[in-house]
């Protein structure tokens, strides 16, 4: 039996990328996908491009109403979500390719609870730039688990599939939800599948780069709470010269 991914996107005034995201995940060959689409009561063309694709696709469903942020939304995809897996797709981020959801598929076994990948980088242009593991300090784990994040957020969220029964709420208040949203699921999953393609387009830019600082206090609470102070502490200043070392690596190249 094909298992069902529940494909998740938030949107909030954000009908420019919308479109994009959505076309990435209605042209998917892989028919078992529900997509749910969460609008925060957007003031611009948002809820009409949602309407059109409900028409297109009697697998669409979606809300619309004011939310209390980005993962009071996340939280209320995570509610409507039935499928076995939960995959969370930003407006502006798209699926790689037609085939991606069936490529990830094939990877599932009885045992799968997690499965990941690598991310394209674009631009607003929809160039690419290079791989997440290229242009960044995240280098994609050949066999992920939860102590791997030690080492921060080294796989995108949008590149992070889990099993819907494992999946907790996010917590609120905290611009790294994400990243504890994962921690939490891999501590409790059997196996995490490295898929080995791309599976994600990413948007360059987003809330956590535009507020960078308060990203990385929430990174550091995060942290303490699964693997304590001193663990975190040492754990920073490894982070510290890995990005140090990237910069002086990349000097005159693109990254991110």
């Amino acid at each position: 039996m094909k298992p069902v991914f529940s494909i998740i996107t938030v949107v909030y005034n954000g009908g420019s990328l919308l479109a994009g995201t959505i076309e990435s995940v209605l042209q998917q060959t892989f028919s078992s996908i529900e997509y749910i689409l969460v609008d925060g009561a957007s003031k611009d063309n948002s809820l009409e491009i949602i309407r059109a694709a409900a028409m297109r696709s009697t697998n669409v469903r979606w809300i619309s109403e004011p939310d209390k942020g980005l993962y009071d939304a996340m939280n209320k995809g995570l509610a409507l979500a039935t499928g076995d897996f939960v995959w969370f797709l930003n407006a502006g981020d798209h699926l790689h390719a037609p085939d991606t959801a069936e490529k990830v598929a094939a990877c599932i076994s009885k045992q799968t609870d997690v499965l990941y990948g690598e991310t394209l980088l674009v631009n607003d242009l929809r160039q690419p730039a290079g791989a997440m593991s290229e242009l960044s300090t995240r280098q994609i784990p050949a066999h992920l688990q939860w102590q791997s994040y030690l080492g921060g957020m080294l796989v995108v969220h949008q590149s992070f599939i889990a099993r819907r029964d494992l999946a907790p709420a996010y917590i609120e208040q905290n611009m790294c939800a994400d990243f504890d949203w994962c921690i939490q699921i891999l501590k409790k999953s059997r196996e995490n599948v490295n898929t080995g393609i791309i599976l994600t387009d990413y948007l360059m830019g987003g809330l956590s780069k535009q507020r960078h600082r308060q990203s990385l206090k929430d990174r550091f609470a995060v942290m303490r709470k699964h693997f304590g102070l001193l663990p975190t502490l040492l754990a920073h200043a490894k982070i510290v010269l890995r990005a140090a070392w990237h910069r002086l690596s990349r000097l005159g190249k693109p990254s991110y």
